[in-house]
Formats: C-alpha cells, sequence, structure tokens
C-alpha cells in the first residue's frame, strides 16, 4: 500500500473512532461562557458566519485566497478542526467534491449545514450533461446568496436559541447591504455597451453572475476545474472571441492562468490582440486585510475590474 493511500486510510480510521464516541452537540451541552466554535469551508461562507455570529463564536475558515474548493483534500490538520468544531457550514451542491463523505459522518454528531439547502431547487443552474446536478457557484448572484445567508442565520438561531434574536438582527442587518450590493453590481454592469457584455474566464464559475446581471458568460472549462479542456475547446472559443470583437478576457485567482493565456496566444495568431483584462476572484477571496478579502469587497473589485475592461 502506498505512503499517502495508508495515511488517509489511518487519517479516516481516526475519524470514525472520534465520532464514534461522540454525542450529538448543542448549545445546551457546552460551557456557556465558552464561544461557539464554527468551521466554515469558503471565505465567503466563513464572512457571512462571522458578520452574523459577532464575538458569539470563533470562526475558522479551511480555504483561504487562492485555494480551489474543487481540487481541495482534507489534511490532518482539517479534519482536527472539525471533529472539534461545535458548528460547520459548507457551501453543498458538490462544491467540496473531495470532503462531501466527511460532512455526512460529522453530520451525525453536530449540526453540518449546507448553505445552499436554503436555496430553492428551481432557482439553482442546472449543469448540462448531468441529470440532478447544479451549478455550486451561488454567491455570484448576490441577491441568490442573501439566501445563503439566512440560512447560516437561521442555523445558528436553532443551534443557539438563547441568542436568537442577536443572531436574526445580525443576518437582517448584513441582507440590507446585501440588497444595496446587488443594486450597485446592475447599475456598475449596465454601463458596458450590450454589444460588449461578454465575460470570459478559465471555467464556468460565472453563470449564476451573467443571468442575474445581463452579461453573456464563457469559460473554457467547465463548471468545475477538474473537468479537462484541450485544443478544440480553445479553438471554438478562439473563434467566439474573434465573431464578437471581445476586448479582454479574465484570469481567475484561484486558477491557473495557463489556459487564459492559450486563448490569448491562440487569438494573436488568428489577427486578434484580446488582452488579459486582471485578475479576478471565483472560488476564493482576496486576502484577510486586504478590501477583497470579504465578499463584499470581493464583488465590487470583480465588477470594477470586469466593467474599466468592457467599456
Amino acid at each position: 500500500m502506498k505512503i499517502k493511500t495508508l495515511l488517509r486510510v489511518t487519517l479516516w480510521v481516526v475519524l470514525l473512532v472520534f465520532i464514534a464516541g461522540c454525542r450529538p452537540q448543542t448549545a445546551d451541552n457546552r460551557d456557556p461562557d465558552r464561544k461557539i466554535r464554527i468551521v466554515a469551508t469558503t471565505g465567503m461562507i466563513g464572512d457571512a458566519v462571522g458578520r452574523i455570529a459577532g464575538d458569539r463564536a470563533v470562526v475558522t475558515t479551511l480555504m483561504g485566497p487562492g485555494v480551489d474548493p474543487h481540487l481541495y483534500k482534507a489534511t490532518h490538520g482539517d479534519l482536527e478542526k472539525l471533529t472539534s468544531a461545535d458548528v460547520i457550514f459548507y457551501n453543498g451542491l458538490h462544491l467540496e467534491g473531495k470532503m462531501g463523505e466527511v460532512f455526512e459522518k460529522l453530520g451525525r454528531t453536530k449540526p453540518v449545514i449546507a448553505v445552499a439547502d436554503n436555496i430553492p431547487e428551481e432557482m439553482l443552474r442546472k449543469v448540462p450533461g448531468f441529470q440532478g446536478a447544479y451549478d455550486p457557484h451561488i454567491w455570484f448572484d448576490v441577491k441568490l446568496w442573501t439566501r445563503a445567508v439566512e440560512g447560516v442565520s437561521q442555523g445558528l438561531q436553532q443551534y443557539d436559541s438563547t441568542h436568537q434574536q442577536e443572531y436574526r438582527k445580525n443576518g437582517e442587518a448584513y441582507v440590507r447591504q446585501l440588497d444595496s450590493l446587488h443594486n450597485a453590481v446592475k447599475r456598475s454592469i449596465a454601463e458596458i455597451p450590450e454589444t460588449q457584455r461578454v465575460l470570459i474566464t478559465a471555467h464556468d464559475a460565472f453563470g449564476y453572475f451573467g443571468d442575474a446581471y445581463g452579461i453573456e458568460v464563457r469559460g473554457l472549462q467547465g463548471i468545475s476545474t477538474l473537468s479537462e479542456f484541450g485544443l478544440r475547446d480553445v479553438t471554438e472559443l478562439v473563434d467566439f472571441i474573434i465573431s464578437r470583437k471581445v476586448k479582454a478576457i479574465f484570469v481567475e485567482t484561484s486558477v491557473s492562468k495557463k489556459s487564459i493565456e492559450a486563448v490569448v496566444e491562440g487569438c494573436r495568431k488568428k489577427g486578434w490582440d484580446v488582452r488579459i483584462g486582471g485578475n479576478l476572484f471565483s472560488d476564493a477571496m482576496g486576502a484577510a486585510g486586504t478590501p477583497e478579502g470579504n465578499y463584499i469587497g470581493m464583488v465590487n473589485a470583480n465588477v470594477r475590474t470586469i466593467v474599466e475592461s468592457l467599456k
């Protein structure tokens, strides 16, 4: 047995033993003076949890800046954080595909909440060719993301009913901010001439964004970065860019820029000078302490980059 395989099996055994010895957790059977320990998978979720929980919790985010959740594998340290957490929030819709079984097992002993579960199925984007599969990038439609945020608030209220009103109040305040953000994004995208509203990125993460704000979206790879792309995909995208006279295409901070560079080179060989319009935050936010290190700042940064490059 290979060393990596042996290590992974050992981690699973440790996790299973830990779960077997645990009893279901509620706020009633923990020290009332201790802050709630919450683990969130992505930065977007961690930001929402932190805003709603406030000083009542210590929030740990597993996937930091530049991390691709489609490819993410839980480490031994992650498993320790997850098993010691009081509550876990994750995206769902197979965004954290490699961690699904971990969440299922931990859900037997503690609240493990998929924020996407608070969004009605009819509002989700179907993935062509995969029956029953939906696009997990729900945070790119700010209005849709408010439903996920409301799911976070509800989860905290159920876990810690003593402070239910506080969580509800914080959640409602954050949703008002998101409503303002949603309207601001609509106004900004409307500044781009309609014929130039074409957003091209490395993978198809911006579908919800396109639907919500009236901009056509194309990605070289599919919904997940696990999907492969080939010469035919590059050629087809190059031909599309030239036919639509697209001025700029975009790199994603959590995806290698090589694929987009190949598209740029393909356009140049055919006589069309398309440029890289900048870096967009797709599956991860910016570094902590920067304007892009929170959800609202990330969205504003993306919109500013898109508008400045396509106008």
